[in-house]
């Protein structure tokens, strides 16, 4: 490979066929300056729904040197003229970067456009009078000429535009992340701002105009920088006043709501068609639950749906990207938010609210999507390297696909609350919180006040804005109640109206009947060799160069732990296959397994401190240990086999902000607050468990890549060794996970431990289990207490059940099905010595 490269400068073309018959990838490349940059690729391989050939970075040189770029996200994804348009971004570079625009076409060939100016791009909109694409910086009209708006005389990280209000025909507006607004003639490309920073809140994310209003959402808070706002100060700042959702009117800035909120838009998305008067759709969340609001005649209506996961909640807005909702073939439409597939009707307004419903849980990380030629196609912004020490080229790639394959994704699972330790008064009618769709739903419902307090549960069951009494609640002071709701109880929507003054939590979690059956996809996995085996293994551990587009295996021929043979090579991108030697001078950081976080916000990749790092986890007879600042935590054990497997990667980032666990037989999602810094442990979900030997797991040219393969396994379009069979890689998509098998284990805080009268144990995870069945055993007559934790955002525990035992007698709870929280802990009224084992089924 090497030789061909230094004989392809100043050629045009180079042609490199993969190892496997029928897979070629071709790279064309042109000199510029002392460099050689990838002008165009194409390739047939594809795996999951990925092309690896499409992967974009961020830079276009082939030997892999390059200045600023820490992130490499697709921002935007737009079918226009019979092609595929996408641009990727950096991190922070409102005056552009190396960053490029994309050209694929419908063979899935590849161009990228010499003239690019990078940045931090993920703003499209099709202008209807001038037949334009507009996407970044960059104009392009129906015969594929492309212009562009000089990044120097609009600088800024545009995430969104819009029509103007005054003159439409010939101008649009141009929102940024720090808020700034500017107008930008279309046919002359004179570019104008408006405004520097009118609005509270950064991070500007969404922009739609729409029933005489220009609509602006921001998703952050940093900072007071109030010199610029063009609305009061006042009322402005306070707690749980992050980021802003406002209207303009061309003359005047009127904020609507004072929370994190991103896409904004109407059934006719980015061909934004004249005079719409559609109703506008804009999506955000708080502590509560994801926000979803529509406008209709000026006015605004609210509703609440749930989470599926925690990774998008920080302040800063940072992990939340561009969520959005957009047309996915068919005539349908899909909202993205807090890693929940939606399926979204076209008609929804406050007077037709029926027929959104979950459709899949995803770890992907999708800045954008669209339908073309039939298919979904997700961008992704897929690994970085901020705070990421395991990874030297910024990277992501598109995925393929239908909805159908969504259902073998993760669980419709969600969490969220309609009021959580909220001051309430009599008469007081919250706002609407889905409730169709989910198989199972749990209310934890806490009087925060001493008095007593009571309240009606209401339904809307058509989606029409008429609402039935459901469900009376009398609770005294203090005290917790759950409920689970019968199946047959239908509905689109619930809300709850107070009956007396008091402080209130309405927690609500929803979860499936429905997970990915390990034996359907048994196939997908053969040649991933299982834990415990006493055949020969080929281990490795990743690294994603920086100076090249390759990877870095370090590996290794295991059997029954002892390690017969080492090896070094890198596998290629364009060749897929394994070539001997490593060239990747930093590559030598996946050696090490263990971790550390820092105490600071850590941006930049360096080597982790060797006397700070430490293993994760550790077990004992009762359970997984997980050691945190905050103390320990305890998980689900799998396969005694793992027990002994410290040495294996336990925490990585594979999609960008966001880390990734396999501790004992299961994987984990763990959500960041900063890179760099110690994950978020208790929103901690489980993804899959599994019996596998994986001894690493990593993100490459868009495909999640595990080692841990028999030795003796076959080749196949997941399965990739060299012919010695000494290397070998098991390859698919990140959100092949799911379809390892649902989340299962055993084990608990106690097993036959010394426990002290009123003491609390470690918390135990029950968060995205199935069926649950806890074991309770003392060697002294005592009351056991099981404690649950039920809102992320609340601290104290509530008291579920006291379950009385007699002295060396087994008792034995089966959960109610459905019911779900998110850890458990229990305490004796005794000193004893004490089992408390839960099995998950």
């Amino acid at each position: 490979m090497n030789y061909i490269l230094k004989s392809c400068l100043g050629l045009v073309g180079l042609t490199v066929l993969s190892a496997c018959a029928g897979n070629k990838a071709t790279a064309t490349f042109s000199p510029d300056k002392d460099s050689v940059n990838i002008a165009a690729t194409s390739g047939n391989r594809h795996i999951s729904g990925v092309y690896p050939h499409l992967t974009t970075y961020s830079h276009a040189r082939i030997n892999g040197k390059y200045g600023f770029g820490d992130e490499c996200g697709i921002g935007a994804i737009v079918p226009w003229a019979g092609k595929l348009y996408m641009v990727n971004y950096a991190a922070h570079r409102p005056y552009g970067s190396e960053h490029k625009l994309y050209i694929v076409d419908k063979d899935k060939n590849m161009e990228i456009y010499p003239g690019s100016v990078g940045g931090t791009p993920a703003a499209r909109m099709i202008h209807a009078e001038s037949n334009q694409l507009l996407i970044g910086h960059y104009l392009i009209d129906a015969e594929g000429n492309i212009r562009t708006i000089p990044i120097k005389s609009m600088p800024g990280r545009i995430t969104a535009i819009a029509r103007h209000l005054e003159d439409p025909v010939n101008k649009v507006y141009y929102y940024d992340m720090e808020g700034m607004l500017y107008e930008a003639d279309v046919h002359t490309l004179e570019a104008k701002k408006l405004y520097h920073n009118p609005l509270p809140g950064w991070h500007g994310k969404g922009g739609y105009t729409a029933q005489g209003k220009l609509v602006l959402a921001n998703n952050g808070e940093a900072g007071e920088n109030t010199k610029d706002w063009q609305v009061p100060v006042e009322e402005q700042k306070g707690a749980e006043k992050y980021g802003v959702l406002a209207e303009y009117d061309g003359k005047r800035f009127t904020v609507v709501e004072r929370k994190q909120f991103t896409d904004v838009t109407t059934r006719n998305g980015i061909k934004a068609v004249p005079d719409d008067n559609s109703p506008l759709w804009t999506m955000g969340w708080d502590k509560r639950s994801i926000r979803l609001k529509v406008m209709e005649n000026g006015s605004w209506s609210t509703y609440l749906l749930p989470k599926a996961t925690y990774n998008n909640d920080p302040s800063h807005g940072w992990f939340t990207e561009w969520p959005r909702i957009r047309e996915i073939g068919n005539d349908e439409l899909m909202m993205d938010m807090h890693g929940m597939f939606f399926a979204f009707p076209a008609t929804f307004s406050k007077e037709n609210t029926a027929g959104i419903r979950p459709i899949a849980s995803h770890l992907r990380y999708i800045p954008d999507f669209c339908s073309w030629n039939g298919q979904i196609v997700l961008a992704t912004d897929e690994s970085s390297i901020q705070g990421n020490i395991l990874t030297g080229q910024p990277q992501s790639n598109l995925w393929f696909g239908t909805k159908k394959d969504f259902q073998d994704w993760g669980p419709a699972t969600g969490y969220g609350a309609i009021w959580l330790n909220d001051t309430v008064s009599a008469e007081a009618i919250s706002e609407p919180y889905l409730f169709a769709g989910f198989d199972n739903r749990t209310a934890h419902v806490i009087n925060h006040s001493s008095a007593p307090l009571s309240f009606v549960v209401q339904v809307d069951s058509k989606g029409n804005n008429r609402w039935e009494d459901l469900q009376t609640f009398e609770l005294s002071g203090d005290e917790y109640k759950d409920y689970i709701f019968p199946e047959d109880v239908e509905g689109e929507w619930i809300r709850l109206k107070t009956l007396t003054d008091g402080k209130l939590s309405f927690i609500l979690h929803y979860t499936t009947d429905r997970f990915a059956q390990k034996k359907q996809f048994a196939e997908l996995f053969a040649g991933l060799a299982e834990v415990g085996t006493e055949d020969e293994v080929l281990a490795a551990k990743l690294y994603s160069n920086r100076c090249n587009y390759n990877m870095s295996c370090y590996t290794s021929v295991v059997k029954e732990g002892k390690t017969l043979e080492k090896g070094e090579f890198e596998f290629r991108k364009f060749m897929f296959d394994f070539t001997p030697g490593i060239v990747e001078k930093q590559a030598t950081r996946a050696l090490e397994t263990k971790v550390h976080y820092s105490e600071q916000m850590q941006f930049d990749a360096k080597e982790a401190e060797k006397e700070l790092l430490k293993n994760l986890w550790s077990v004992d007879e009762a359970s997984v240990i997980l050691h945190t600042s905050e103390g320990n935590l305890r998980l689900p054990k799998g396969d005694a086999a793992f027990d002994t497997m410290q040495d294996v990667r336990c925490v990585r980032e594979v999609e960008s902000e966001r880390e990734l666990a396999n501790i004992h037989g299961t994987f984990y999602e763990l959500p960041l607050i900063h890179v760099g810094r110690e994950p978020l442990f208790k929103m901690m979900r489980p993804v899959s468990s599994h019996s596998y030997y994986v001894t690493d797991y990593n993100t490459w040219n868009g495909l999640l890549v595990m080692s841990g393969i028999e030795r003796d396994a076959e080749t196949s379009n997941s399965i990739y060794m060299n012919p010695e069979k000494t290397a070998g890689l098991w390859m698919g998509s990140i959100d092949d996970l799911w379809k390892l098998g649902k989340p299962m284990g055993h084990g608990g805080p106690w097993m036959n431990t010394d426990v002290k009268a009123g003491a609390m144990s470690e918390p135990y995870l029950m968060t995205g289990y199935d069926k649950k069945t806890l074991t309770l055993k003392a060697d002294q007559d005592v009351k056991m207490t099981l404690w649950l934790s039920v809102s992320h955002y609340l601290k104290e525990q509530v008291k579920y059940k006291e379950f009385t035992l007699k002295a060396g007698e087994e008792l034995e709870y089966v959960f109610p099905k459905g019911f779900s929280a998110h850890w458990a802990s229990l305490s004796a009224d005794k000193d004893c010595r004490a089992t408390a084992q839960f099995l998950y089924e």
